[in-house]
């Protein structure tokens, strides 16, 4: 089922949402062993962000999401980025028991998750993985960092009550990336028979008003989109927000949450 993410918000995504340092990556392969044999799933794939650099890991990538118009970004950027080992399927997490049937049981080496599990039902999710991994595969969970308008900074707190004051609602959920969601979903995968890790890569960036904007209109379904003759509007009413609190420094935690499977099953 679609999720509202679509046309201008999937453009959004595209543009503005920030990539995954390389670190990250090389935890994978370090994590679940893998190689140039492996097949990987990257469920809630988006516009490719995880699964374009993981495609050069491994011998094939299977991107899933319920958005078509994210899967033509994914698309185009797998092909402007030389990566042709990829399948791009329309679907959502009810649909890894047909991975199943198609890609075999015990067949991939890892199935991603990158900032998408708050949209799945995550211990139906984790179980049904279970038998589609091979031994010593698994399951990452990635968080990207804290949204925009929940960090800690005098900037992210003034963008989050500009946003309340224009949406009329408080700002929402953090997306996955709170520790309560994070223990969550440690306590699903060690139920489901994963042995789990957390490994953490942190850096620090600065944003500009463009980016903070952007950032935003990505994260907002359709029907929330400020309308295209408000758009000024809104940047400007974010930029009197934040300004008073240049620069706009990020201090980024990107985390992968593992579920190694049993080397031995």
């Amino acid at each position: 089922m679609a999720l509202g993410f679509s046309g201008e918000v999937a453009d959004f995504y595209h543009r503005y949402r920030r990539g995954y340092p390389a670190e990250v990556f090389d935890a994978l392969v370090e994590v679940f062993g893998l190689t140039a044999d492996d097949v990987a799933v990257d469920l809630g794939c988006g516009t490719g962000q995880v699964t374009v650099p993981l495609a050069a890991r491994v011998r094939a990538v299977v991107g899933v999401d319920p958005e078509p118009d994210m899967l033509a970004h994914a698309r185009r950027a797998a092909e402007e980025g030389g990566a042709a080992n990829i399948a791009w399927v329309v679907g959502t997490d009810a649909d890894v028991p047909a991975l199943r049937g198609v890609l075999g049981d015990g067949s991939v080496g890892v199935v991603t998750i990158g900032q998408a599990l708050h949209w799945m039902r995550h211990d139906d999710l984790f179980r049904a993985v279970s038998s589609l991994v091979r031994p010593g595969g698994g399951v990452a969970v990635l968080t990207n960092g804290t949204p925009l308008w929940q960090q800690g900074s005098d900037w992210s707190r003034a963008l989050r009550g500009c946003l309340e004051e224009w949406l009329g609602t408080p700002s929402g959920h953090a997306c996955g990336t709170d520790e309560e969601s994070r223990n969550r979903y440690r306590t699903s995968l060690a139920a489901a028979g994963f042995e789990v890790r957390t490994h953490e890569v942190r850096y620090r960036g600065t944003l500009d008003l463009e980016s903070v904007v952007g950032g935003v209109l990505s994260a907002l379904p359709v029907d929330r989109l400020p309308p295209p003759p408000d758009r000024a509007a809104f940047t400007d009413r974010v930029r009197h927000a934040i300004e008073p609190h240049a620069p706009f420094i990020e201090d980024v935690r990107v985390t992968a949450l593992t579920g190694r499977a049993n080397s031995t099953n």
